[in-house]
C-alpha cells in the first residue's frame, strides 16, 4: 500500500535555502556520475527505488526528471507518487517497499536509489535494502547517501551533533522539535566503513564506495558496483 500523504517531516528547509540549492548541485553530481559509473545505455532498464511524494523540492525525483527515456524507467516506493506517470508519460509507478521488491531477479539492467538508505531504519535492514537492489538488478547499483561525519546533518540542519554516538545523539534529538529524526526507522547515518561492511556481505557482486566533496568534506557516500559474471 502506498503512503498518500506526502512525507513532509523531512522536508526541514526552505525551497529556495542555501542548503537546497546545494543539495540540488551535488544531486546533478551524483546524476553524471550515474551515468557514468554504471555505463547507462540507451536500452537499458532502470529501476529507481525510494521515489518521494515530494513536488515542492527542485531535485527531487532527479533521475526522473532529468533522464531522457522515461519509458525505460520503473520509479519504485512507498509514497503515492503515481502523479510521476503523468509528469513523465512513459514511466511507471509500482508501489514497493524497498526491504521487499515486488521483482523478479535481474529484472532490470540497473537500479538507482537516493538517499533512501538512511531512511530504512536498523543496520539489518539496510543491509536488506541493499541485498535487494543487488538481487534484481542485472549489471550495475548506484545508492546513494549522506556521508555521517560530514559537519552539517542534512536533515536536521545541525552541525556536529550527529558525530556523537547514536544512542547519544538520539536522546538529545528527542528532545527537540526535530524528534521525528530521533528514531533509528525515520534516519540511521551512514559512513563509509559501514557501506563497506555491507559490500562484503553481497555475494556475486563487487561494489565500492565513491563519494562526493562539499567544502573538503565528503558530504556523500555512493555504494556503486557491477555484478561478477559467473564463468
Amino acid at each position: 500500500m502506498v503512503n498518500t500523504k506526502p512525507n513532509s517531516q523531512y522536508n526541514v528547509a526552505k525551497p529556495n535555502s542555501l542548503a537546497i540549492r546545494l543539495a540540488h548541485r551535488q544531486r546533478e553530481r551524483m546524476y553524471q556520475l550515474f551515468l557514468s559509473l554504471c555505463a547507462v545505455r540507451e536500452d537499458d532498464r532502470i529501476l529507481d527505488v525510494g521515489v518521494t511524494s515530494d513536488t515542492v523540492y527542485s531535485s527531487s525525483n532527479y533521475l526522473e526528471a532529468w533522464y531522457l527515456r522515461k519509458d525505460r524507467i520503473v520509479a519504485a516506493g512507498l509514497d503515492d507518487a503515481r502523479f510521476l506517470e503523468q509528469m513523465y508519460p512513459g514511466l511507471r509507478f509500482v508501489a514497493a517497499n524497498g526491504l521487499d521488491l515486488p521483482f523478479e531477479d535481474q529484472s532490470f539492467n540497473v537500479v538507482h536509489s537516493s538517499a533512501v538508505l538512511e531512511h530504512v531504519g536498523s543496520d539489518a535492514n539496510q543491509l536488506r535494502s541493499v541485498t535487494e537492489c543487488a538481487r534484481v538488478a542485472r549489471r550495475c547499483i548506484f545508492l546513494t547517501t549522506p556521508n555521517r561525519w560530514f559537519p552539517i546533518e542534512f536533515h536536521t540542519s545541525l552541525p556536529l551533533l550527529h558525530w556523537l554516538p547514536k544512542p547519544a545523539f538520539r536522546r538529545l534529538l528527542s528532545r527537540t522539535s526535530l524528534a521525528f529524526f530521533a528514531d533509528e526507522a525515520n534516519l540511521n547515518l551512514m559512513s563509509t566503513s559501514r557501506l563497506r561492511i555491507i559490500s562484503e556481505a553481497i555475494p556475486n557482486w563487487q561494489l565500492d564506495v565513491a563519494n562526493i566533496r562539499l567544502g573538503g568534506f565528503v558530504s556523500n557516500l555512493i555504494l556503486t558496483g557491477t555484478r561478477i559474471a559467473k564463468d
